[in-house]
């Protein structure tokens, strides 16, 4: 244990400086370039959609580490739910910071710039996702922060771990599993027991409640991705005969938007010092898909690597051969965008305008 606790001593330590003196080091390791980075650090909370590798270990079938997924990735497979980058990727290195490590296998010099401790099939509630065996509940993700947290504090200080928190990237995109891996799974009881106003709201109360334990561990910089338009996805498409969007599904979820947004207010007006970045995903999609072509992508309605309708029946499989150009896909896979909407999603979340990113962008909100 003690060895571990000067694991953490010195990932806190370094926060504390660089959030003095905000650089840092090319994710090629340390010494090979210096750049100025907006924060210190960012750390990721949510699901398969920003994922890295924390399901990779766990007896669970949400895993995405095997070929082809990684395909487009530097290393290959990593446990990343596309064939490349992920968006919380691409704004990690808009804001100046090396790729961030997976909670699970993140020790030493590479814990630095923060922890990303999202997992595949995980949700707002503790029992979505069960389908899938194992995975980590958002409630879990914020004890595994806990815990980093516990075994630093002791021997840094509280003040000096606070002021550099307050300094960093909280990024949290969750919800989605909620109603794909549970709502609208028909082993579960929640759509007889909620109508979607009642479940949104149900979720919602949950999420302020999470989003406030954060606050109360120090996080002051929230970045909170919305969902986007679900209905849309080859998965939800395959179940159709025409593969036009489900707009039952669509509508679903939007009460679930309306009130992510509410709790964001509320939040804001509430807790000192917090402010929060909210990404429109639902917009970012619907834009995406009224000009895909002008984007460069002109496959809309199916997945890259998959079997069946709309290659959404069943998901990209090990060592499936998927499509060749990639970047003109809109879907990786049943669920998830590629590399090229994860990139253009996170360049619009990092500078993006009011209808994409309210009230600030990522950008912004890194400088102050």
């Amino acid at each position: 244990m003690a060895n571990k606790n000067l694991r953490f001593c010195g990932f806190f330590l370094f926060l504390v400086l660089s959030a003095s003196f905000g650089k840092s080091q090319d994710q090629n390791g340390p010494g090979v370039s210096e750049r100025r980075a907006l924060v210190p650090a960012m750390f990721i909370f949510g699901d398969s959609l920003i994922d890295n590798g924390n399901n990779n270990n766990l007896p669970s079938f949400a895993k995405a580490n095997y070929f082809p997924y990684g395909i487009d990735f530097n290393g290959g497979p990593t446990g990343r739910f596309s064939n490349g980058y992920t968006m919380v990727d691409t704004i990690a290195e808009l804001l100046g910071l090396p790729l961030i490590p997976a909670y699970s296998g993140a020790s030493g010099d590479n814990m630095r710039y923060g922890v990303n401790y999202a997992s595949a099939a995980s949700g707002i509630l503790d029992i979505t996702g069960r389908n899938f065996v194992d995975r980590i509940p958002f409630n879990q993700q914020i004890k595994n922060f806990e815990n980093t947290l516990d075994q630093i504090t002791d021997s840094l200080g509280a003040p000096d771990v606070a002021q550099a928190l307050a300094k960093c990237i909280f990024f949290v995109g969750m919800g989605s599993n909620d109603y794909l891996n549970n709502y609208l799974m028909p082993n579960y009881d929640t759509k007889s027991r909620y109508n979607a106003q009642q479940y949104a709201d149900l979720l919602s109360n949950q999420y302020s409640q999470q989003l406030s334990r954060l606050y109360n561990l120090g996080a002051r910089k929230f970045v909170i991705a919305g969902l986007g338009l679900m209905g849309c996805i080859p998965s939800i498409l395959a179940q159709s005969n025409n593969g036009v969007c489900s707009e039952e599904v669509n509508q679903l979820v939007q009460p679930f938007n309306t009130k992510t947004k509410a709790v964001i207010n509320n939040l804001s007006a509430n807790l000192p010092g917090s402010r929060f970045s909210y990404i429109n995903i639902h917009n970012l999609f619907q834009d995406l898909l009224a000009n895909a072509r002008s984007y460069g992508f002109d496959v809309v309605n199916r997945g890259c690597c998959g079997i069946g309708r709309n290659r959404g029946q069943i998901t990209c499989l090990p060592f499936q051969t998927p499509c060749a150009d990639r970047k003109r896909y809109i879907f990786w896979d049943a669920f998830h965008p590629t590399e090229a909407v994860n990139a253009l999603f996170g360049q619009r979340a990092f500078n993006g305008d009011r209808s994409f990113v309210y009230p600030i962008n990522i950008q912004q909100l890194a400088n102050l």
